[in-house]
């Protein structure tokens, strides 16, 4: 009878050490996916995409700056500074003439400020004040009421305060110093926020979510991860820019708790194989799909060197003819990289390895967009060109 009780006892004991063993594993086997992920480069699905109607709104006013130390507009008949103050003084009660209106501490400028999604009435946003007309500098001043309107013409905050410039300038009778833009300058909650861009967030039933890169293979890795956590078919790629999902009944009344915990998923987004080239300065960058088939390259350049070196000829001493006189010597070198041959660039190789074989040819980054731009014609480039 103990005989039969030790056996059972070690039988559980045996079947826990199992289980224990087996959770360790499933742990390890998860913990080596998600680093395989994070090293191929997975990203948060909020950092690729962003939700439809949740977006930012431009607004734009046009107002006075006052206060500047004789850096402002200059004042003609007729400019729309001087039509400006005009209107504001006379708003206030007071009726300038044109002979008073001489002053250089005034300029006219364009406010700028960007409202964020779910603004409230009554919170401050950051504002940017450009000089509109020939002010040398917008240092010291501050910037009067100004209205900002939206793409509808509405007004949706209200700008004033003490402007931030970070440049300056001063000037003498020969030189001038000029550091950073001193006609731009920025306020620091400088706009308070007096209409709300009305958005149901709550009510919605369904929720599109746009990719940043439109591609068809990442729209479907985001469908599938999000119906993977789910635990339901509640989403589908509609095209390569727009994913829809559908809301599920545990979240009908609470989308930013989905919101959440979908943009923290994370998928490995799908990118075209392209070269980017910035011929005006040089500039090559090439994605990781990028491939090139297997072809010879040879690559040279034809360089003439002309330089001018004036002699002075004149007779030896005691001569009794001859003058001094001034003779040209020029040197002339040709260089036809003679010495350059045809390299041999393997196909199907890594970016690594394509890199490495166009960095053996000695050549560069001028040559190489040459070169690139010859391949592709050749056919052997796999990859979109696409010239900034």
């Amino acid at each position: 009878m103990m005989n039969a009780l030790k056996t059972n006892d070690l039988a559980q004991n045996s079947k826990r050490v199992f289980k224990q063993i087996v959770s360790v594993l499933l742990i390890s086997f998860a913990m080596i996916a998600f680093s395989f992920d994070a090293a191929k480069g997975a990203s948060r699905i909020k950092d690729i995409t962003h939700f439809e109607g949740v977006r930012d709104n431009m607004l734009v006013g046009y107002g006075l700056v006052v206060g500047l130390n004789g850096t402002g507009d200059t004042f003609t008949t007729g400019g729309f500074t001087t039509l400006s103050l005009k209107s504001m003084l006379n708003r206030l009660g007071v009726k300038p003439t044109d002979a008073g209106l001489d002053s250089k501490n005034v300029a006219a400028v364009m406010v700028t400020a960007t409202l964020p999604p779910f603004s409230r009435q009554g919170s401050r946003i950051d504002v940017t004040v450009s000089a509109l007309g020939d002010a040398k500098s917008l240092l010291g001043g501050t910037l009067l009421v100004t209205p900002l309107l939206g793409a509808d013409g509405e007004v949706y905050a209200v700008s004033q305060g003490q402007l931030a410039v970070g440049g300056f300038s001063a000037q003498g009778n020969a030189q001038t110093v000029t550091k950073g833009v001193p006609t731009s300058g920025r306020i620091a909650n400088g706009a308070i926020v007096e209409r709300e861009v009305s958005y149901a967030l709550g009510s919605l039933r369904s929720i599109k979510l746009t990719l940043r890169n439109p591609d068809f293979t990442t729209a479907r890795r985001i469908s599938q991860a999000i119906n993977a956590f789910l635990g339901t078919a509640a989403s589908k790629p509609s095209d390569p820019t727009t994913v829809v999902l559908n809301i599920p009944k545990n979240y009908k009344k609470n989308v930013v708790n989905l919101m959440t915990d979908i943009e923290q998923l994370r998928v490995v987004p799908d990118q075209h194989a392209r070269v980017v080239i910035d011929e005006q300065t040089g500039t090559i960058v090439m994605g990781d799909n990028v491939r090139i088939s297997r072809v010879a390259i040879a690559q040279g350049s034809l360089t003439i060197r002309i330089t001018e070196a004036a002699q002075v000829s004149q007779p030896g001493p005691f001569a009794q003819v001859g003058t001094t006189t001034t003779v040209d010597r020029t040197d002339i070198q040709v260089d036809e990289q003679a010495q350059r041959r045809l390299g041999i660039v393997e196909g199907g190789v890594t970016l690594q390895q394509l890199v490495n074989g166009l960095n053996a040819l000695g050549i560069g980054p001028r040559d190489l967009i040459t070169i690139l731009q010859a391949v592709k014609v050749a056919g052997a480039l796999q990859a979109e060109i696409e010239v900034m």
